[in-house]
Parts: structure tokens; sequence; C-alpha cells
């Protein structure tokens, strides 16, 4: 594995991720990955090899062993780990289009160049949906996957017995397991952290809904205010002085309707003034 790569990888999902993203991303590499590679990839290292049953008969131990592990825990783990992360460089693939794109506008129309992406980082448009979206299927497929580890070890442990009667085993056979206690507590601590990863995937996808929900009512709010600061006078009212009385100190009369006086001659016609 190349880590300069994958700490790229990294810091660029950190980079572009809420707080909540980056909690998750934390749990994962630490939690989950680190201890996937490890230690559980030793402890289920010697399961077939160490699995024991009290028969001598060829085939049987090879049989009951794929029965009672169908699937691997490790390679469940491992499918599941590659499925959740591949969003998140989905993500980074929306963003670094967006910066392709504006390279090649600036690149083709030169000063006449309208800037599209100003922040290409921000969660707008379509990056916002890339980014919802991914939160959802990370949340998924993690589900999936604590329902399969269900369907296949009941309520997520091994027992220290089996017992298996498939051919070609002449009769009932007792089966062992190796190190099952370490392997139960090394499952449960997976799905403990699998389930923090769904509950941080809602709340950050429930953020951002929002979020969003927000800041468009705010420019509703906004637009609607505007409108009825920029609407011109009423027709019903042509000196303007309902209107304008909504307004407070800013108010200023219309000129009609300014009584005259003679403390006003500017106002007065010529023949006014002489008489």
């Amino acid at each position: 594995m190349n880590w300069g790569v994958f700490e790229g990888l990294l810091s660029g999902v950190n980079k572009y991720s809420t707080a909540f993203g980056r909690i998750w991303l934390s749990v994962v590499f630490i939690f989950r990955l680190l201890v996937y590679l490890v230690a559980a990839e030793r402890v289920w290292s010697d399961d077939h090899k160490d699995f024991d049953c009290n028969t001598e008969q060829p085939g049987c131990t090879n049989v009951c062993f794929d029965h009672f592990f169908p699937v691997s825990h490790i390679r469940l783990w491992a499918l599941q780990l590659i499925l959740v992360t591949c969003p998140s460089l989905l993500v980074l693939m929306h963003v670094a289009y967006r910066v392709a794109r504006e390279q090649r506008l600036r690149e083709t129309k030169g000063d006449s160049y309208r800037c599209i992406y100003p922040n290409p980082g921000k969660k707008r448009g379509g990056l916002w949906w890339t980014y919802l979206l991914s939160l959802i299927f990370k949340a998924s497929v993690d589900l999936v996957f604590l329902y399969i580890f269900f369907r296949f070890y009941r309520n997520y442990t091994l027992p220290r017995l089996v017992k298996c009667e498939l051919p070609p085993c002449p009769n009932v056979v007792d089966c062992f397991i190796s190190r099952p206690t370490e392997k139960n507590i090394f499952t449960l601590f997976m799905v403990v952290t699998t389930c923090i990863c769904v509950v941080l995937n809602l709340v950050e996808a429930t953020y951002l809904i929002g979020k969003r929900c927000r800041e468009c009512g705010r420019a509703g709010g906004g637009d609607s205010r505007r409108h009825s600061h920029d609407c011109p006078v009423s027709c019903a009212d042509p000196a303007g002085t309902e209107g304008q009385g909504l307004h407070g100190d800013d108010y200023k009369p219309h000129p009609a309707a300014i009584p005259l006086t003679a403390s006003s001659p500017s106002t007065l016609s010529e023949d006014e003034a002489c008489s």
C-alpha cells in the first residue's frame, strides 16, 4: 500500500467533510480499518486450521466448517470497508471535476471568463446531492452488513462447540472453534463501531438537510422583504402618503401634500407674490 497516496485521500476527504464527517472518518480509520489490519486478521488467520472435529472421516471437517462459516468475518469486513469508503472518494472526484471544468473554461474564454464555482468544495448544487447520497449509501451498506452478520452468526457470537451431522460425517460429531472468546470480542467491537458510524451518517444527513432548509427559508424571507421595499406606489395612493408613512423617519411627504404658507415663498407664483 502506498501510504502517501492514502494520506492524500484522507486529507482530501477530511477537507470537504463537515464536523460529523470528520468524526466518522476518524472512527472508520482508527477503530475499524486499523483494528482490522493490525489485530483482526491475525485472530482469524487460523480459523480453518484449528477447527477440530472428533472424527477422522475425510472431508467431514471441511464440510462442517463450510456450513458454520459460509463467509469469513475477515472477508466480509474487507468488502464492507471497501463499499463504505468508496462514496467519499466519489465526493473527491466531483470536486476534482469542478476544478478541471473551471480550468478548461478559463483557458478557452480568457478575459471573458466568468467563474462558475468560486469555491469548488462548497456543498451546493450537484455536490450537495452527491454528498447527501453518499451518506445514505454508507449508512445503508453498514445496515445491510449488520443484517448479514446477524443471519450468518446468530447474535453476532460464536459458540465454543458446534454439532455437525452433514455427510460425509458418519454420525453427529462435535467440532470445536479456535479462540471463540477473542473472536466474539472483536466481532462485538466491530458491530458497535459500525452502529456508531450509521448514527453519525444519519446525523450528518439530517444536519445537511436542516441547514439547507434554513438557508432556503432565510433566502425566501429576504426576497419577500426586498420585494416589499422595492414595490412601486400603488395607483390608489398617488401621493404615496399611506405607503411612505410606514417608513418612519425616512418619510418624505409628496409635494402636493405640502400646504402653501408664507413661510415657503419659493412655492408661490410671481403674481401671488406681488399681490
